[in-house]
Order: C-alpha cells, then structure tokens, then sequence
C-alpha cells in the first residue's frame, strides 16, 4: 500500500494544465484541459542530456502560444518515473521550482507513474475504442534490465494498477498475473487477445523477451497528452501534493553498474549469442 499523502489541493480546477515527461530520451511538453482527448498545443522532440537546457524554454513558448502565463495554471502534470535517473530529477526540479515561484501558496502537482502514462498513450493510439484493455508496460531500464507494471481498461471506470512498476530481467517481463491480483472487482476479465506489451522494450530487447510479446508488442512513449488525459483522474482522487512532495520514483536504487559487472554482463551475452 503506498503512503498517504497530505493533500493541500482537493480540488483543483481542470481548465489550464501543464503537462510533461522526461523520463526517457525523448521530451515532451504539452498544455490543455486535464482529461482533454488533444492538448491546445505540443512539443514532442529529442531529450536526454539536452532536456535540462531546453525545458524551462520550450514551456514558456508553449505558453505563449496558448495565451497563459505560469501563474494561471490550475496544476502540472509529470511522469515521476520509473525511467532515467538525470531525467527524473531534471523533471521534479523544473516542476518544483515553477509551481512554487507561479504564484503565492503555490501550484498544485500531480505526479503520475511513466508506466501509467506508456499504457494510456498506446491505448490511445492502437486501441481508442477498446472497451477493454490489459497493457504490460516496459521501459528499457538499461543495465540489461525492464521497468514494467500491468494495468486493465475498461471504458466505463478507466483504468486500474493489476501489478505496480518493478525490475525484470528481459527474460522475464509478466506475460501474466495471478489470478488473484487480476480479479479485483472492476469489470470483467481482459481476455488474452486483448492484451499487448507497451513501451520500448521490444524496440530494445527483441527476441529476449517472452515469445509472446514478439506477436503482440506495441510501441509507446511516456507522452505529455497521455498526462494531461489521465490528470482528471488524479485530481478527482485527490493525488495532487505540494511542490515539495513532488518527488521521482526511481525503483531501482543503483545508477550504473561497475566495471566488473560491465565485464560479467558482455560475457553473459556473448555466451547466450
């Protein structure tokens, strides 16, 4: 059970949202409506090791071109993670700063899991009018590793968490869940053939993962539209917090791995090829 947060923010209004994600080496920025199908405007473009210096620039601009200043937003938006180290920490410094310098007492926050965000961006684009749906979300975890979390559709109540973010080896992405996590009262089973692998794992690992995710993998980003589409949700069940408790889930707590274990995995690989 995660932690209850204190909520200074019940109840925030859905009209004028910022949206944005860091998370993985692309970038993307998008304002609108909480719980709007499009965004008024969007950026989608290279991130990395550029999203720190061309961030706070490209959300100025978006502004602009909406009319809004920083200081009318009803509330940001941000994948909190799982995913990079740096841009996970470039995007709860961004959003941190900006909502408490916007205005006094601050912008209320709504930190979202990337995985959640991966799920709803590939609905949105394979499946629009599935009336249900399972996603296995995968992100490429580097160090020959996957963040995944399942999640179930269902058009009439949204979606719901079957299995949170973890680590898994390729090997081993969830094909899926035990009968217990996946029966949680929410509407009828998601079959089997209306289930898919999302993210960029696939792109990534390839033949390694499970033998059917070669048949049905898609391909999703964390995106910023996903963000603002699963907002109204968050506000509505009261997820947003301060700026101050807006912080990264990291899931794994190492960076890198050491020159050794660089060395055990090349050979790891080698033998496998």
């Amino acid at each position: 059970m995660r932690a209850t947060v204190s909520n200074p923010f019940p109840s925030p209004a859905l009209d004028r949202w910022l949206a944005l994600d860091t998370s993985t080496e692309r970038l993307s920025v998008a304002v609108g409506a909480a719980g709007a199908v499009q965004p008024l405007a969007q950026h989608e473009g290279p991130g990395g090791a550029q999203a720190s210096a061309t961030l706070l620039p490209l959300i100025r601009a978006l502004l602009d071109r909406v009319g809004w200043s920083l200081a009318t937003l009803d509330g940001i938006v941000f994948g909190r993670g799982p995913g990079s180290f740096t841009g996970l920490r470039t995007a709860c410094a961004v959003v941190q700063g900006l909502a408490v310098a916007a205005r006094p007492g601050g912008i209320p926050v709504l930190p979202l899991d990337t995985l959640l965000a991966v799920a709803e961006a590939a609905r949105a684009r394979h499946a629009p009018a599935a009336a249900a749906l399972r996603v296995v979300a995968a992100l490429d975890a580097r160090m020959d590793e996957v963040y995944a979390a399942i999640y179930d559709w269902c058009a009439d109540s949204g979606w719901r968490e079957i299995a949170p973010p973890r680590l898994y080896a390729p090997e081993t992405v969830p094909t899926d869940v035990p009968t217990d996590l996946s029966d949680g009262g929410a509407g009828e089973a998601v079959t089997d053939a209306a289930t898919v692998l999302a993210g960029n794992a696939a792109a990534v690992y390839g033949a390694r993962l499970p033998q059917r995710w070669q048949q049905h993998a898609v391909t999703a980003t964390p995106d910023a539209a996903a963000l603002l589409r699963l907002a109204a949700h968050g506000v509505r069940v009261g997820r947003c917090v301060a700026p101050a408790q807006a912080q990264p889930l990291y899931v794994r707590d190492k960076v890198a791995l050491t020159v050794d274990e660089q060395a055990a995995l090349r050979a790891q690989r080698h033998g496998s090829a």
